[in-house]
């Protein structure tokens, strides 16, 4: 009995001795197997020593790095920039020298007094020609000598507002035109016969170097003797 089982249990340690020569001698042939799941990561190592201090590098010189180049010229100028703010207020210069002094300046209204006023007669006892200025050659009053006896015409130097007024001898018929720069302002006519007295006036404003003069028309008797003078007058009622 114990001999059979010996003789069992050395056929089997020859056959397993024969399966281990087998697998270390012959490749394995059969399919490789599926891979395994992958291990959760490590932990992080412990920090090593600090290591020694290194030498110094060299200076790159011709390296690939950027590198600064010669100055170059200067480059055109650019255009003007905006006006940047203003400074603060300097502080005032020294006295120039005194100007030359000016020339005299146009006569002003407080140099007149603001007066105005003429009263002028017909220095001949003939009769105006038609169809033009009728002249008062004879002054009585002429303040600033505004009323020109050569032209026959009243020339503002104060602006304002004016009456002007004439009286007139008559032997014959008379038109009177009242004339302001060759507009017309009024028509006074008169066309009685014999000897007779007339007149006619109205208020007007002028501007500066306007003029105001007395003109015939067809009708012309006006006389201008000592015992009948024909008489143009005018002034200031108020300026402006």
């Amino acid at each position: 009995m114990f001999h059979r089982c010996f003789i069992v249990i050395g056929a089997l340690l020859s056959l397993a001795v024969s399966l281990l020569v087998a697998i270390e001698t012959c490749p394995a042939t059969g399919m490789p197997g599926i891979p395994g799941i992958p291990g959760l990561p490590g932990r992080d190592g412990r920090d090593g020593e600090k290591g020694n201090k290194g030498a110094p590098g060299e200076a790159q010189r011709g390296g690939h790095g950027p590198q600064k180049g010669d100055k170059g010229e200067t480059g055109l100028m650019g255009f003007p920039g905006k006006r940047g703010q203003s400074g603060e207020p300097g502080e005032p210069g020294t006295k120039g020298l005194e100007g030359v002094p000016g020339e005299p300046g146009e006569r002003g209204i407080v140099g007149i007094h603001q007066q105005a006023a003429f009263s002028v007669a017909r220095g001949t006892n003939e009769y105006p020609e038609r169809a033009s200025v009728i002249r008062f050659t004879k002054v009585i009053t002429n303040i600033n000598n505004d009323y020109n006896t050569q032209t026959g015409r009243f020339r503002c130097q104060v602006p304002g507002t004016y009456y002007f007024v004439y009286h007139a001898s008559l032997e014959d018929r008379l038109c009177v035109l009242m004339k302001l720069d060759e507009t017309l302002l009024s028509s006074f006519c008169d066309r009685r016969t014999g000897r007779q007295v007339t007149s006619g006036g109205l208020a007007v404003y002028l501007s500066r170097n306007q003029e105001v003069w007395l003109e015939t028309k067809d009708y012309r008797g006006m006389r201008g003797k000592p015992s009948a003078y024909s008489i143009f007058s005018g002034f200031l009622l108020y300026p402006h």
